[in-house]
């Protein structure tokens, strides 16, 4: 009986083996069977948390792609390589759907998912100031983004609404070297994101003055745009690309600050774990990831009246049917398609 019962029970095991290989394939996709994206986001930073997290913890590989990430340094750039086919989709200011559509060129791009509802950029001092006024920038001098982004409209918009006279902001300066050019002596004030605007502040080598995004308020800055053929002919993709940052925003408002660290710092490295967490709160704390990341129209009119204000639209210029550059059905599906 005993020599009986080994083999039925080497049995029970090998099967029992099987079915949990079996189970765990589920959650494991084929990397040869992942969907690929070619992914451009337009510069590194904790203000794009999510789309990190949904990558770390295999948010796109459950939804069946395979993400490809690059960093384009610029709206600009991470449009052209739309337009180029170098990307399928990129991260970048939904402006640049209004710029493009304004060509009247064979190619189009719409925004599918937004990705903040504020600016994520901080205003930072070479001075310390107890009681940071806007008046404190007049006749100063500003180092800023290039003209025509998201956060130098932000800029130019909050010194007209604060009446902050003859400050100068500089817009010559590429993304990468402006912390570099501001640490070397140019500059009174410095625009900079999360979280090369902390590691100045704790180097001591700026002083945190204002949230842009909190002076501002309301802005769609960063979206994820397609192509409109991409998004025609690739409606799964895309549905599924906008489930996986949907699930990140999810995870990034309810983990652990050891699990949010461990999730972001592979995509920072040489960032202190307290700078990333706060980094992280910063961001959160001024709502910039929303739970429902729909362009409203709304968003879309302050976005087309800022264009308008820094003169790189004209009035008449304005697309009056936000659907030319905006399809928000996807979104509205988010989490209901499995």
């Amino acid at each position: 009986m005993k020599n009986m019962r080994k083999p039925a029970l080497l049995l029970l095991v090998a099967m029992l083996m099987i079915l949990t290989a079996a189970a765990c394939g589920k959650n494991n996709k084929d990397p040869e069977k992942l969907t690929a994206v070619k992914f451009s986001e337009v510069i590194r930073s904790i203000f794009y948390a999510p789309h990190y997290v949904a990558m770390s913890q295999g948010f796109f590989k459950e939804e069946g792609l395979n993400v490809d990430m690059n960093t384009a340094q610029g709206s600009d750039k991470g449009a052209a390589a739309l337009i180029a086919g170098t990307a399928d989709i990129s991260l970048v200011g939904p402006e640049t759907t209004i710029y493009i559509f304004n060509q009247k060129g064979d190619k189009t791009l719409k925004v599918f998912h937004q990705l903040t509802s504020k600016d994520g950029s901080f205003l930072l001092s070479r001075e310390k100031l107890d009681n940071f006024q806007w008046s404190d920038v007049s006749g100063k001098t500003i180092i800023g983004w290039r003209p025509g982004s998201a956060p130098q409209m932000v800029m130019n918009s909050t010194l007209l609404k604060e009446q902050a006279k003859d400050a100068e902001v500089i817009t010559n300066i590429a993304a990468p070297a402006m912390a570099g050019a501001f640490t070397s002596g140019q500059g009174d004030f410095i625009q900079l994101f999360e979280p090369v605007a902390s590691t100045l502040v704790n180097e001591g080598k700026a002083y945190y003055a204002a949230s842009m995004g909190e002076a501002f308020g309301a802005f769609p800055e960063t979206s994820y745009v397609a192509t409109s053929d991409f998004i025609k002919d690739n409606p799964e993709t895309v549905q599924k690309f906008s489930n996986a940052v949907a699930k990140g925003t999810e995870w990034l408002n309810t983990a652990s600050e050891d699990e949010i660290a461990n999730a972001l710092m592979p995509f920072f490295e040489g960032t202190p774990k307290d700078l990333i967490l706060q980094s992280v709160e910063r961001y959160k704390s001024q709502d910039t990831w929303s739970a429902n990341p729909e362009l409203t129209q709304e968003q879309f009119d302050t976005l087309q009246s800022v264009l308008v204000e820094n003169g790189v639209l004209k009035a008449e210029e304005k697309i009056k049917n936000m659907e030319d550059v905006v399809d928000m059905s996807f979104v509205k599906k988010n989490g209901k398609s499995d």
